[in-house]
């Protein structure tokens, strides 16, 4: 059995994270997305909230070979408890694959993890979660770029945001 891992900060997941983690699970017997926490960030939504989001939105799509779960330590860690041998990440086009070699790398040497990089869907590749934070943050319409359950949810804690600054 073939396992991986999709690793990602998912704050909130996108379309273009829900592309690579579904196609992902074509290709292997099981697909575990790690909601991964950095306490160095202030993430916009909790942890439990984005393994739920992340549930909720592969629960719609019908997807029944992939566990959402979150870890703070190292992904290799999360490898290992799981029996993971690979790990794979979403590249588009504006530099992820400079910043992910590194980190692949060093996958590597710590756990021999092999990171497979999956390119973004050219209809997707621009979307981020930063640029769903800021599109949204500046009244835009971030519909179709998050699962539906998103947008509220993004209102929301904008709103929140806001009144924590005046």
């Amino acid at each position: 059995m073939t396992i991986a891992v999709c690793p990602g900060s998912y704050d909130p997941v996108t379309a273009g994270h829900l592309d690579v983690i579904e196609r992902s699970a074509r290709f292997f017997d099981e697909v575990h997305v790690v909601v991964a926490v950095n306490a160095a960030k202030t993430p916009m939504f909790s942890e439990a909230t984005r393994v739920d989001v992340i549930r909720r939105a592969l629960d719609k799509d019908g997807c029944t070979n992939i566990t959402v779960a979150s870890t703070d330590g190292l992904i290799t860690d999360y490898c290992r408890q799981v029996g993971a041998s690979v790990i794979v990440k979403g590249l588009r086009q504006n530099g992820d694959y400079e910043a992910e070699l590194g980190m692949a790398l060093v996958n590597r040497k710590l756990a021999g993890i092999e990171t497979l990089f999956l390119p973004a869907d050219p209809i997707l590749e621009h979307i981020s979660s930063s640029i769903v934070k800021d599109v949204a943050r500046h009244g835009g319409d971030v519909t179709g770029m998050v699962p539906d359950c998103v947008v509220p949810m993004l209102a929301e804690a904008l709103a929140e945001e806001r009144t924590r600054k005046d």
